[in-house]
């Protein structure tokens, strides 16, 4: 499997690849979203800056080894959360996860994130479905995956039990398949001309 791009851009945000030098900006980040990523997020019970600069070292390995695409989701060049593509699920399937600021919550910036990931997904070769895993617990994750398109496939209980504080330990399982995306596309594409 070949690399996506290091920046990917989206309406109102820009996506790009992890650096040793966000590491500032990233543990700001985190630490002002404690609130919001404590729940969801076993990580995040535990922060500080040790743990981010591993984070930020893991991810590059993880680009070397092409087993996950971490990145800095960014508005006007500040880091407001984190994204990524990962090679969780098996032959050509890759799952994508993201959190953002709350300061910058409610304006869709997930949602086109999530986006800029399933396209630059598709992109690569020999890959068939791209899935969005959340606990049924936080609906707003959900709420991703169904303004794109995604189709829920299964709920299932969680083999580790639940991770996280807000978990209740079942796995929500959302999938687009490449050509469901390819007819969202033209779908959207034929809408657009249509308006002009």
């Amino acid at each position: 499997m070949e690399e996506p791009v290091e920046s990917l851009s989206s309406d109102q945000v820009e996506l790009r690849r992890w650096r040793m030098s966000d590491l500032d900006a990233l543990e700001r980040a985190i630490y002002e979203s404690l609130d919001q990523l404590v729940p969801w997020m076993p990580w995040a019970a535990d922060p500080g800056r040790q743990q981010t600069s591993d984070f930020l070292a893991r991810n590059q390995e993880e680009w070397k080894t092409r087993q996950a695409f971490g990145y800095a989701i960014t508005s006007d060049a500040a880091v407001i959360g984190s994204c990524g593509l990962m090679r969780r699920i098996g032959v050509g399937g890759l799952d994508i996860g993201y959190w953002l600021h709350p300061r910058w919550t409610g304006r869709g910036l997930a949602t086109m994130a999530a986006a800029a990931l399933v396209r630059q997904g598709f992109q690569l070769a020999g890959i068939d479905r791209i899935e969005i895993h959340h606990d049924a617990a936080n609906p707003a994750s959900g709420g991703v995956a169904r303004r794109l398109g995604f189709t829920e496939v299964e709920r299932i209980q969680a083999p580790e039990g639940p991770e996280a504080p807000g978990e209740v330990g079942i796995d929500v399982i959302w999938r687009m398949t490449a050509d469901q995306w390819k007819a969202r596309t033209a779908e959207h594409a034929q809408q657009g001309t249509e308006r002009e």
